[in-house]
């Protein structure tokens, strides 16, 4: 069994690879059944948590790519008009 969620590094502060890591733990734990429905429950928390926090870093990429190939399109414009 892994380490109590409650004992768990604060969310927000994992990287995308730590967040991803963990929650396979976590989906691998519930998928074996745990000894109680409180600890189930407090893993199904923490992989919600963990998941969200995936999504975010997932958009923020996306992001940082579409801003990228915008601005290298206007590149692209802007010597091709010189």
């Amino acid at each position: 069994m892994t380490d109590s969620p409650a004992a768990a590094p604060d969310v927000a502060s994992l990287t995308f690879e730590q967040a991803r890591d963990e929650l396979v733990r976590v989906v691998h734990e519930l998928e074996q059944g745990t000894p109680t429905l409180e600890h189930s429950l407090a893993l199904w928390e923490r992989g919600e948590a963990l998941a969200s926090r995936c999504e975010q870093w997932l958009l923020g990429a996306k992001q940082r790519l579409d801003a990228a190939r915008t601005s290298a399109e206007g590149a692209s414009a802007e010597s091709a008009e010189a």
